[in-house]
């Protein structure tokens, strides 16, 4: 059909209605998917339609048929007629105003004959090609050993194979990348912003969209990067870091940022680009079907939104063409929906619809693939197949009708646009030369790269960009395919990546379309202002890229110091240093870095190498002062294998140097008399070297060698006693970093054996104390409290007297409260304020509180390296651990020389297992054990099978927060963590000022939340370096006796569950006894007088109703308790129907379709497991007859509250089964839900209101119950550009 005779007809159809005929081609399985469209007036003649169709499908017309189809269905029925009749379409039965759908079959068995060029009249060139669907023979628009199913691309191709730049993807920002290739890849739009200068005077560049857009086009067309930040881009539009988070839809961004690009443009010769670009024009309107009268006006439109599938409907459109014939095809007004002409002064039959008038330069379709699905109050992505033509015709979709008859005439709503008489001339698209060139678009019609345009209608635009989205609705991923008209390919830009495009295959994922009118120039030559801002990105490119040589030339290492000033701690930092750079430059950068200037001369200050996992000295750099650090590094590596260490030295001290093969050991001198421990002294041996020359070296710190004991700690719990003179270092287990521990005095402890010495005693307790923060009852009874401690043996009160036994050693065993106080070895103490809990402590260890600076327990120990167990080292954190005073020895055929020292830290310390506890499983507070069956423990936490000495010391402490004051007493507690919490219980009498028995022990964890440690058997093992403990006041648990919470269940309640108090059970207690002891708690804290004959107990799992506890079990018998039980209390109605184990209680709902309700809970007590004696109960408390009862089991948590919308067809009602414990049901303890219905009862029929009005009302219960979360969405937040920068914060908003 030509373009003329295509206008004749349409006007001469424009005054009476058309028919959509939508034909599915059966005849071939690859085309069996492809629809063709056609809008047709009424009065087409059958032969014109079989006609129509064979041009359309390109097969010679007569060698197939026509038959009806039903949307969905392959249903062949008798053909409406044969090629030859002259019947119209109306009196063949076709439907004006609808959707007639037809199927083209084979005719006598067989296929359709193919049209050739010489049939068709038309040269290859001007068949219509599809970019949707399969060509039939497999070849045209593809290559031809395609075949895979899915859309395919080559291999990535770098930009001097196709001479484009990808775009970053900051986190989620693919739909601006897709948005932004498209417009970069527009040349009118690109040149436009080109023609637009930047007034820096006026505007912050930083917050100029125009600008940055320029810019990122220009990268885009001149950078050497394989892809760029669009960073600079998205702060112009006043996003922070969050927004990159953020998926947003990309033809809402394309709208916010072309209303952006307005605003800023206004009163510039880009003020109207959109409009000269994309914006068009159609007429809405309203005619009257009895006399005439059309009301109308005239809109505007930047897009056209395409429906994918109309509402209500189960099948999609097929083409785009068929979604476009939809858009415009007019809807007829009557019945309720009557329209009121104002000619006729009444409400008669009308047509509304709407008409294209003018089209834009740039046309963009929207396909509409986000929808919203009103069962499921969901939104979804309708994921339908929808082909699309590379080639669009609009010219059938153009409203071409005369100047307005007489009886026709115009009104103007409100807010639009008077446009008078449309005339052909105005609703015609004339891209003339006349137009000239506006905004920078080039229209002229001479090109370097000509194309050669086949013959096609004066409106038919060409596919150059389609927007893809992968993915759901809830999020996906978004690329674009753009036409680049400077070679005719096609590319896929994804991101930073692209891609030739050698096939389309994405018809059901494209969701937006962008038509061009093949008439443009893209121009080459930039202006003035453009050319310097090209200089000026291409230096900022260059710098770029001399950064990033440098970068490349960068040795990044971790570098430590211990400070000699700021806390005597270790310091980490990075040292970035290039490669060519010297150790003395090195040196130098360190010590800035370090901020030792003015602490420290940088001549007494060195680089070394450090490996910080071993805590080890691994070499020093003698004599290479001038070496590059690249070669003394390795190179230039990403990571290191070890670090370096500033080591710094007095001016009287001189360096020592650290040779490879060394190996670093840590000496700590243990002193006996004073039951102390010294800080480490370093020194460095060599592995080869043995027992007695090691004793040699370290009897440089002024020890005996020959009276010397040396103890080596391997690991944690593995202390090793150094005997055999000849022995070599190596083979004694010395690794790159050990610690040991000496001994040299005289004592008789030299002939008793190691493990049952005073020294290892020591090194014992040593390694097993912990350091423990515990806060004190703001409060504490003001009681004379004594408390009996165990003194030493002898009445010496020297230090160096005392004995392996006494001192700090307290014995687990303490006194109990009605001991007889002892003047000799006892205080009077009272709670009063921090100056008497100091007295009260010094009393409690028996004045022997000492400077925890020269005493073990005093020293400081973090949670590093009390956890730091490392089992390829031979040492814990103690590497790190030496006084700023000590000294380092080594190796040296000379005397003592005073060295420097570069670890210098105090004493630490590690935790370890003891001997006692080999094997001993650790356990939590919160474990589900009994805290007194333990036999190996008598009720006091003693051991039975052997007694032990355990450490435990306490000194008054300030916290550093100020949380202490007010009243509020801290204490800082050393103990042995193998004592048990009713020893440590004990120890902390004389402190809180009551008895163990009447406070409790509260553990803290890092969240702050506090878990009371009820095992009086358990150690302290689980806890660790600074932990912190509170002490509350109140009765603690006995032996056997267990914290219970006690929660009301309200079965019909919207809140099903409610606490009511907290009490305590006791193994061996029956149900009605607790009962008994609940009764006065409930009346006084919850004003519940109940009867014991009126309430059950029952067993509570999260918020489900579990097992009925009768009256006489037992709890731990008959009843499973742990520590912090929680329980259910149900208020009966009545007297109690459970009385035996073997019955079932079940709680039931009935559901009645009629009226769209659910009843009320009711309880019902079955004897057996049987169905059908449960549809008896149901049947005898509801009325339903037996045989029309039907049951399904709830879903989810209690009360297994469900939509009254999906209540009927979700569940899986009435299931095949005999009995309640077998699959599906599953219905094996107390609690269970069942709903029950009333099968002959049909739903209540509702209108579309009354359904969306109790659907709003259902999506607020079950949001209230949080009961619905089988969708979850992320919160999304509007897609904004901000003019000014950037959003205005609430200062009171969090």
């Amino acid at each position: 059909v030509t373009p003329a005779s295509s206008r004749e007809l349409i006007e001469n159809a424009s005054e009476e209605p058309r028919v959509l005929c939508i034909v599915q081609d059966t005849t071939n399985a690859k085309t069996v998917n492809e629809r063709l469209t056609l809008n047709l007036p009424a009065s087409t003649t059958l032969s014109k339609l079989f006609e129509d169709v064979a041009h359309k499908a390109s097969y010679v017309n007569g060698t197939f048929d026509l038959a009806w189809g039903k949307t969905g269905d392959m249903v062949n029925q008798t053909p409406p007629t044969r090629p030859s009749s002259e019947m119209s379409l109306t009196e063949s039965g076709f439907e004006p105003g609808k959707r007639n759908f037809l199927q083209l079959t084979d005719k006598d068995g067989e296929q359709p004959q193919i049209a050739s060029v010489s049939d068709s009249g038309l040269d290859d060139s001007s068949q219509e090609r599809f970019i949707g669907p399969l060509p039939r023979d497999g070849t045209v628009g593809c290559s031809s050993d395609y075949s895979s199913p899915s859309y395919s691309y080559s291999s990535i191709l770098n930009k001097s194979d196709t001479g484009y730049v990808g775009l970053v993807n900051q986190a989620m920002t693919c739909y601006l990348n897709s948005l932004l290739q498209t417009l970069f890849m527009t040349p009118e739009f690109r040149n436009a912003l080109y023609n637009w200068e930047f007034e820096e005077s006026e505007e912050d560049p930083v917050t100029s969209i125009p600008y940055q857009l320029q810019r990122l086009f220009l990268l885009l067309q001149t950078s050497k990067k394989r892809a760029i930040e669009t960073t600079d881009v998205t702060r112009s539009f006043g996003w922070d870091s969050s927004e990159a988070w953020q998926q947003h839809d990309v033809q809402e961004l394309c709208r916010v940022m072309f209303d952006a690009l307005e605003q800023k443009w206004k009163q510039t010769e880009q003020a109207d680009l959109i409009n000269q670009l994309y914006q068009g024009k159609l007429k809405d309107y309203v005619r009257c079907l009895e006399c005439g009268y059309e009301s109308w006006r005239i809109d505007t439109y930047l897009d056209i939104p395409l429906v994918i599938r109309p509402f209500g409907a189960s099948q999609a459109y097929g083409s785009v063409e068929e979604a476009l014939q939809a858009f415009v095809q007019p809807e007829t007004l009557d019945g309720a929906n009557q329209y009121f002409c104002e000619r006729c002064k009444k409400k008669c039959d009308a047509r509304k619809g709407l008409r294209f008038l003018h089209f834009p330069y740039l046309l963009t379709l929207q396909l509409k693939r986000f929808d919203f699905d009103y069962t499921t109050m969901h939104r979804i992505k309708l994921n339908d197949r929808m082909s699309f033509p590379e080639e669009l015709d609009m010219g059938p979709f153009i409203d071409v009708e005369d100047e307005k008859s007489p009886q026709t005439e115009s009104c103007t709503d409100s807010g639009a646009e008077n446009e008078g008489s449309c005339h052909s001339d105005q609703m015609s698209n004339d891209f003339s030369a006349d137009d000239g060139v506006d905004e920078g678009i080039c229209l002229d019609s001479a090109s370097s790269t000509e194309r050669v345009l086949k013959p096609k209608s004066s409106l038919t635009f060409e596919l150059f960009s389609v927007m893809v989205h992968s993915g759901s609705a809830a999020g996906g991923h978004y690329y674009a395919c753009i036409k680049s008209f400077s070679d005719g390919q096609w590319y896929s830009f994804n991101d930073q990546h692209f891609h030739y495009q050698l096939c389309f295959y994405i018809s059901k994922m494209t969701v937006k379309l962008r038509f061009y009118f093949p008439k443009y120039l893209d121009c080459d030559d930039f202006p003035e202002h453009i050319k310097h801002l090209v200089q000026r990105e291409k230096e900022s490119e260059e710098q770029e890229k001399r950064q990033r040589e440098i970068e490349r030339n960068t040795c990044k290492i971790k570098l430590f110091c211990m400070h000699p000033v700021k806390m005597m701690a270790m310091m980490e930092n990075k040292l970035e240093v290039h490669k060519d750079k010297t150790l003395r430059e090195a040196t130098e950068m360190a010590y800035k870095l370090m901020e030792l200037d003015g602490v420290v001369p940088l001549d007494c200050c060195r680089l070394v190498k450090y490996d910080e996992f071993h805590e080890y000295l691994e070499r020093s750099y003698e004599g290479e002062d001038d070496t590059p650090m690249g070669l003394l590094l390795g190179g230039v590596k990403s990571s290191y294998m070890f670090d370096l260490l500033l080591e710094t030295r007095r001016a009287e001290q001189v360096f020592q140097p650290y040779k490879p093969g060394e190996v670093m050991v840590k000496v700590h001198v243990v002193d006996l008399k004073t039951d102390t421990i010294a800080p480490p002294v370093s020194i460095r041996a060599y592995l080869n070297q043995s027992i007695t020359e090691f004793k040699q070296l370290i009897a440089q710190v002024k020890l005996s060698a020959e009276t010397m004991r040396v103890v080596l700690e391997r690991c944690y719990n593995d202390l090793r006693l150094l005997y055999v003179p000849n022995k070599t270092l190596k083979a004694e287990g010395f690794f790159r970093s050990n610690k040991v521990f000496v001994e040299s005095s005289e004592s008789p402890d030299h002939q008793v054996t190691f493990t049952d010495s005073l020294l290892w005693k020591l090194l014992d307790r040593h390694g097993n104390t912990i350091r423990l923060f515990v806060s004190l009852p703001v409060q504490s009874p003001g009681t004379n409290r004594t408390i009996c401690q165990k003194q030493q043996q002898g009445s010496s009160t020297s230090d160096s007297q005392k004995s392996s036994d006494t001192s700090d050693f307290e014995h687990i065993e303490s006194p109990s409260p009605s001991q007889e106080p002892d003047s000799s070895s006892v205080s009077a103490v009272v709670a009063v304020d921090n100056r008497e809990l100091e007295n009260r402590i010094r009393a409690a260890s028996g004045g022997a509180y000492s400077d925890p600076e020269t005493q073990f327990p005093g020293e400081e120990r973090s949670d590093s390296e009390v956890n730091n167990d490392r089992s390829t080292s031979s040492v814990d954190s103690d590497i790190l651990s030496s006084s700023h005073s000590s000294d380092t020895l080594c190796n040296a055929d000379s005397g003592p020389i005073q060295l420097a020292n570069g670890l210098d830290s105090h004493s630490i310390t590690s935790s370890r297992r003891s001997k006692a506890n080999e094997g001993k499983k650790e356990t939590w507070d919160t474990a589900e054990e009994d805290s007194g069956t333990d036999s190996e423990y008598d009720e006091n936490g003693k051991s039975k099978a052997e007694s032990y000495y355990l450490y435990f010391r306490a000194e008054p402490y300030a916290q550093e927060d100020g949380s202490g004051e007010g009243g509020q007493k801290c204490v800082l507690v050393h103990v042995d963590k193998r004592i048990t919490l009713s020893a440590f219980k004990q120890n902390l009498e004389p402190f809180v000022g009551v008895t163990s028995t009447q406070f409790k022990v509260f553990r803290v964890y890092a969240n702050n939340q506090e878990f009371e440690s009820v095992r009086l058997n358990e150690t302290l093992s689980s806890f660790s370096d600074d932990n912190k403990i509170t002490i509350r006041l109140g009765r603690a648990l006995k032996k056997g006796e267990y914290r219970v919470k006690v929660y009301q269940l309200l079965v019909n309640d919207a809140e099903p569950c409610k606490f009511l108090v907290d009490t305590v059970f006791a193994k061996g207690m029956t149900v009605k006894q607790s009962k008994e002891e609940l009764m006065p708690q409930l009346k006084d804290q919850c004003k519940l007088d109940l009867n014991i004959d009126k309430f059950r107990l029952r067993k509570k799992t999260w918020k489900n109703p579990g097992t009925v506890f009768l009256d006489y079990h037992v709890y731990e018998e008959d009843i499973n308790i742990s520590s912090n039980w929680e329980v259910f209390l149900e208020v009966l109605d009545g007297p109690e129907k459970m009385k035996s184990m073997s019955q079932l209680a079940v709680l039931t709902r009935r559901w009645t379709p009629a009226q769209m309700k659910l009843e009320p809970f009711q309880e019902v007590v079955l004897e057996s497991s049987s169905v059908e004696e449960l549809k008896e109960k149901l049947s005898e408390i509801s009325g339903i007859p037996l045989e029309n009862l039907e049951f399904a089991k709830g879903r989810g948590t209690f009360p297994c509250d469900i939509s009254v919308l999906e209540i009927h067809q979700d569940l899986d009602w009435n299931p095949k089964v005999s009995t309640l414990n077998v699959w599906p049901l599953y219905i094996c303890d107390d609690g269970a839900v069942v709903f029950y219905r009333d099968s002959t009862e049909e739903p209540m029929e509702q209108s579309e209101d009354e359904r969306n009005e109790l659907m709003k009302k259902e999506s607020s219960r079950l949001l209230k119950t949080g009961q619905r979360v089988s969708y979850s969405p992320r919160k999304e937040k509007a897609l904004k550009i901000y003019l000014d920068g950037g959003p205005v914060k609430d200062p009171g908003q969090d």
